[in-house]
This record gives C-alpha cells, structure tokens and sequence, in this order.
C-alpha cells in the first residue's frame, strides 16, 4: 500500500478472521490461456489454513484449478460508508483425494448451492495471504469522501 491512499494493509490474521465471515469469494484462474474469475461459496479451514469449495467432479471448474495456482478473492463493502476490505489468498489448487479428509469436509465443509451426486472439494492452500481495508471517512487524493 502507498501512504494516505485511504486504505490499511491487513495482517494475516486479520485477513483470515475477515474470510472467515464472507460467505461468497471469487476464485481467480486461468481459462484457454486467459484470467477467468467465477464466484462461488466456499469455507475456510483453519488447520492448515485454506479455502475449500465444493463442486461436481466433473465440472469444469474441478477440472481447471487441480493441481494449478490459483487466487481467491473476498470483499465486504459499505458504499454508504465508503468502507470496506478485500482479502486474497494466493496459493496451489487440488482436488481432496484423502477420503478420511474427504469425509470429515463432507460433515464440516462448505454446503454446495448447486448440488451434484458426484461432488469434490478442492482445497487451497493459503500460501499468500494479503488484505486491505479502506476506512470509513478517510480521504483520497484530498477529497473529503464524507462530505
């Protein structure tokens, strides 16, 4: 972040705990060669911690991000209060193969609002963790936002 451009660069734990309450994000990936950016639910997983979603196996979602790095992004924003926070969490895709894993997020993952016979979870790894926050009532470029 630069000085005074009205946000405040978050801490890990910050982000985490941030992520942890958003109930949509965007996973960010490559598409035929272009970015491609589709939102979905997903749940955060504390130990290690990561971002999990549920899809159907043979979705092409599934498909594109095993074993691939990806970004995932969420926000909350107040256009009231001219506040909010976005957390990126950039790391390495894969499909959950373990099924003792692959049981216990059945029970404690994320539900999947479009359910398949045939789902995966896909777990991203928390490698990078970055956020910022832009504060209610500061100022950009000198303009008084709140005015």
């Amino acid at each position: 972040m630069y000085a005074n451009d009205g946000f405040r660069e978050l801490d890990r734990q910050e982000c985490l705990r941030l992520l942890a309450k958003a109930p949509v994000g965007r996973i960010v990936h490559t598409r035929h060669a272009l970015p491609a950016v589709l939102p979905v639910n997903f749940a955060l997983d504390r130990e290690p911690p990561s971002v999990v979603l549920r899809t159907s196996a043979r979705s092409e979602l599934a498909r594109a991000i095993d074993k691939t790095v990806v970004a995932f992004e969420a926000d909350e924003v107040d256009a009231v209060e001219h506040s909010g926070w976005s957390v990126v969490v950039t790391g390495r895709a894969a499909v959950v193969t373990d099924p003792a894993e692959h049981e216990r997020l059945r029970r404690t993952g994320p539900r999947s609002w479009a359910p398949s016979p045939n789902e995966v979870f896909i777990r991203i790894e928390a490698e990078l963790v970055t956020g910022r926050e832009l504060v209610a009532g500061r100022s950009l470029y000198g303009v008084d936002l709140t005015a």
